[in-house]
């Protein structure tokens, strides 16, 4: 039987997870118990079960309980019984932005502020997430890219490496993305701005990427910029992080910037050992003024 442990911060996704675990599947519980959760192990395990996948989420509202979480699952650890740990994470200022909008009250905030009560629900899950097979950062992430990363592990049984990037495309006029790990200007390139017929254009359409790309020092930069990518990442991975964000920005956004940052996604997706998705922050905005 395969037995997933779907835990992590409130607000991450949890419920999302267990929903698309049980469309494909599982057999999902939510919220059991502490001290029952070796007996239902147990029980759904033994030979004459039918059930051969168990999803069970384990979150802080039993707090009452969590404490107990540890010995229990030392308890399980002993038995050699197998089971996998998926924890959704998410930075502080996302969870906060979430909650506002729903208008949910944090588990174990109390009378605090909501951002104490995050603060606690990390201190208190910080051994859970030292145990984690999977850890997803969900910060990034629309619905729909949960759904297709919880595919590749649970459905496709992909090997699975901490590890999400984004590769986001900006413009300087507009600021600096304040979430971005690398940060790579290419305003040295020629601007198709300047070019009448392509200044519409943004660099998705094939006349203005071509225009860019034919620049040999646009072709010697991605080329660098893949060897460093290709160095960074698995040392990345090996440190622990879970959220890349890696952003090219030009003056505007809309030409240089997201030509690089679709080449680079073309070149990161074919790597299937982490997760990857390309934005293009300011490519509606209106480029009015001059443009330097």
């Amino acid at each position: 039987m395969r037995f997933v442990i779907v835990t992590g911060m409130s607000g991450a996704g949890k419920s999302t997870a267990l929903k698309m675990l049980e469309d494909v599947g599982y057999f999902c519980v939510d919220n059991l118990p502490i001290p029952v959760i070796p007996a239902l192990a147990s029980l759904l395990s033994g030979a004459n079960s039918e059930i051969d996948k168990l999803a069970l989420g384990i979150d802080i509202r039993d707090e009452r309980n969590f404490t107990e979480l540890e010995e229990v699952l030392k308890k399980i650890d002993d038995t050699g019984f197998a089971y996998e740990v998926l924890f959704l994470e998410a930075g502080d200022d996302v969870l906060i932005k979430r909650y506002q909008e729903t208008r949910r009250t944090h588990p174990i905030a109390g009378n605090e502020r909501l951002d104490k009560g995050i603060e606690l629900e990390r201190e208190k899950l910080k051994f859970l997430k030292s145990k984690a097979t999977y850890i997803v950062d969900t910060s990034k992430m629309l619905t729909r890219e949960l759904k297709g990363e919880l595919n590749k592990i649970f459905v496709e049984n992909k090997e699975f490496k901490n590890l999400y990037i984004t590769v986001l495309s900006f413009g300087f006029k507009y600021g600096i993305p304040n979430d971005a790990d690398l940060v790579f200007n290419v305003r040295f390139l020629p601007n198709p701005y300047y070019i009448e017929e392509l200044r519409p254009m943004s660099g998705n359409d094939s006349p203005v990427s071509e225009y860019v790309m034919k620049e040999p020092k646009a072709q010697e930069f991605l080329e660098k910029l893949k060897d460093m990518v290709t160095f960074l990442i698995p040392n990345y991975i090996i440190e622990g992080k879970n959220q890349l964000v890696i952003a090219i920005g030009c003056t505007g956004g809309k030409h240089r910037s997201v030509t690089l940052a679709n080449e680079l996604y073309q070149f990161l997706k074919q790597d299937d050992r982490y997760g990857v998705k390309v934005e293009h922050r300011d490519i509606e905005r209106d480029s009015q003024g001059k443009v330097k």
